[in-house]
């Protein structure tokens, strides 16, 4: 295909996204919204999770008017037997556990008006002359999940409403339970007529809860647990705050933030960032966390967050070993087991990659020198699997054999790379040898010419990178050497990505001529693409790809992947989507505890953007960035005081240090 063709091809693709259904708006306060048409039967699905808790609630409007609702409750502290990845307590609440409504005696005629989130599901409907607002959510701290009814009279006489008296109890086999008979419970606390007079309100809540059949049944107070729900989001809003001129990125990177960082669960093993996705709770993995979502958390200066990121690097430097056997996969059952199906699956590379980036961006001395043996363990092991072509040898990459990846793959090797110059980095800040440091160096050095030797290919016509020894078509994943900030083969490693060849309304193919993808492929490519300085074409696809997660028919968040999970919304997507931002469109790459360079990427048609309330390096600040005629002007605010300000051309780069 010629380049005109390619460009043609490329055009409609975009246009074809660009025509698909939008449904939603972005509101005055952060939130979306969808207003329902008349007769405009739809179904979406979310997940909201809370720290003993996590809701997947299916939700709609059918043609009639009416509202329909699926809970699917899971419990990551309840274990059930056998005690593996997939066994936290888990049941799923249909429609006919959402109670009758009846309105002077009679059964209520539902008609949705709208749909609504920020942190939480909003469902506005009217009941003839009566107004219901339901606000959905899952309690912060309790194995409780809420749906409270508020009903206001818009008529000129008085009301009744009753909300029908339901209790439904699910009593489990205690032969199933690791610790015995669990007891799950959905009902109206607070049921009875209530009269209402002339524009006033009164309301009532169905709560789903659970627990062991010993302890005492949860406590439901529906005022206090929105208020803390609303405190909690309210918390991931007003840190780090993306400022551009495009309400739909600010609002997507908003969302990603409530996503990514609710997910964090107590467990017996400390707090565990988890993926969710009625599957993935209690547990960690070198890829979800160690890899993706850890290095951002210092960024949103989430203390639970960051206890969780530390506490996932604690459990898997638990399994260092004299002998350097691979640290398992996944450590999974609250921290008490491991899983490691897939074998070395390069997860040596995505630790040593995760840990030392979230050690330079968290900035504290004392953790960094914790994680340091992790850190150097996993570069001697990577050290030890280099092949004789000087690539990293593995079993399998993240995809677990889902696709093919060869003995050795570009993944690996590419964050065998940036984690060899973390490691420099971070070790030139704890005083490690001279000697060490040097050799970190020179292992990179070798490492990215063997990227270019072994990896380097023309594949499909383009000048790019094949993923392994024997690999012919594209894969999506040849954009990682682009997030590490391998330039090499930019050019047609950007063309390949955003050609018909790769690019989905959905965004990246896992594999040329395949339909499976996988968001996490799309998002590091955007992030790669946009390091790389292709910033117009990097744009124009996160818009598109933006506003079909925010606003389209699947919202609000990035998703895991298509066939398989059916686009659940996982949660450390949503933080390689947030790192989009940080790494890719402002260019943040950590240097030292209190040290970053930023090599920012303003989009043309914009005047000035701002990263406000950046968490890392030892406080609080704000990067700005003007552009000032042919050059930009990047301004470093701590305090509210000017600490770094610098005219550079576009593509340069500014060196910030605080002090200690």
């Amino acid at each position: 295909m010629t380049p005109l063709l390619r460009f043609a091809a490329t055009l409609g693709l975009l246009a074809a996204a660009a025509s698909a259904q939008i449904r939603w708006h972005v509101e005055p306060d952060g939130g979306i919204a969808w207003d329902v048409p008349r007769r405009a039967a739809h179904q979406d699905q979310i997940e909201m999770s809370g720290l003993r808790i996590s809701a997947i609630v299916t939700y709609g409007v059918r043609d009639t008017g009416a509202s329909t609702l699926t809970r699917q409750l899971v419990f990551p502290g309840l274990r059930t037997i056998p005690n593996d990845t997939h066994a936290s307590l888990s049941y799923t609440f249909t429609d006919d556990t959402t109670p009758r409504v009846f309105v002077d005696g009679r059964p209520a005629r539902e008609a949705v008006t709208r749909f609504r989130h920020r942190g939480m599901i909003t469902i506005e409907s009217m009941l003839g002359g009566v107004a219901l607002v339901r606000t959905l959510f899952p309690s912060v701290d309790k194995p409780l999940y809420v749906e409270r009814y508020v009903f206001t009279n818009r008529t000129d006489r008085e009301v009744r409403v009753e909300v029908e008296s339901t209790r439904h109890t699910v009593r489990t086999n205690a032969s199933r339970g690791v610790t015995g008979e669990y007891v799950i419970v959905s009902e109206v606390p607070d049921t009875g007529e209530k009269a209402i007079q002339p524009g006033a309100s009164a309301e009532f809540t169905l709560a789903f809860s659970a627990r062991e059949a010993a302890a005492p049944p949860v406590p439901v107070d529906a005022a206090a647990e929105e208020a803390a729900r609303r405190a909690r989001v309210d918390s991931f809003l007003s840190k780090l705050r993306l400022e551009t001129p495009d309400p739909v990125l600010n609002t997507a990177f908003a969302f990603a933030k409530i996503r990514t960082t609710e997910s964090i669960y107590q467990t017996k093993g400390g707090l565990m960032h988890g993926p969710g996705g009625g599957a993935y709770y209690a547990a960690i993995w070198a890829n979800d966390q160690a890899e993706y979502a850890n290095p951002f958390f210092p960024f949103l200066g989430d203390a639970t967050a960051c206890e969780a990121a530390i506490n996932s690097f604690r459990h898997f430097a638990r399994y260092m070993n004299p002998d350097y056997k691979p640290i398992p996969s996944s450590i999974i059952a609250e921290g008490t087991a491991f899983w490691n199906g897939a074998g070395d699956r390069g997860d040596l590379a995505m630790i040593s990659y995760g840990a030392s980036r979230f050690a330079l961006a968290y900035g504290d001395r004392k953790t960094a020198r914790d994680l340091w043996p992790l850190v150097s363990w996993c570069l001697e092991y990577l050290k030890r699997k280099v092949t004789p072509q000087g690539a990293v040898a593995s079993d399998s990459d993240e995809l677990e054999g889902r696709f093919p990846a060869g003995k050795a793959n570009l993944s690996t090797s590419s964050l065998y790379f940036d984690a060899l110059n973390s490691a420099a980095m971070l070790g030139g800040e704890l005083g490690r040898p001279a000697a060490e440091l040097d050799d970190y160096r020179a292992r990179a050095a070798a490492i990215r010419a063997a990227i270019e030797s072994y990896f380097g290919a023309n594949v499909q016509g383009f000048d790019t990178y094949r993923y392994y020894d024997g690999n012919t078509v594209l894969r999506a994943w040849i954009c990682v050497p682009l997030a590490m900030g391998i330039f090499d083969r930019k050019q047609g490693t950007i063309a390949a990505l955003f050609s018909p060849a790769l690019w989905t309304p959905d965004g990246l193919a896992t594999q040329s001529g395949e339909k499976t993808f996988w968001d996490r492929a799309t998002l590091y490519g955007l992030r790669g693409a946009l390091a790389a300085g292709e910033t117009a074409r990097a744009m124009e696809f996160l818009t598109q790809y933006s506003s079909r997660r925010l606003l389209g028919d699947h919202v609000p968040y990035p998703v895991e992947a298509w066939p398989e999970g059916n686009q659940r919304h996982l949660a450390a997507e949503s933080a390689l989507y947030c790192r989009i931002f940080t790494e890719g469109l402002f260019g943040i790459r950590p240097t030292g505890l209190r040290s970053f360079t930023a090599t920012p990427r303003l989009p043309a048609a914009w005047d000035r953007m701002r990263l406000a309330g950046i968490h890392a390096f030892g406080g609080a600040f704000d990067l700005v960035v003007t552009r000032a005629g042919a050059q930009l002007q990047v301004d470093t605010v701590r305090a509210g005081r000017t600490v770094n300000s610098e005219k550079i051309a576009p593509g340069e780069s500014v060196r910030v240090r605080f002090a200690e």
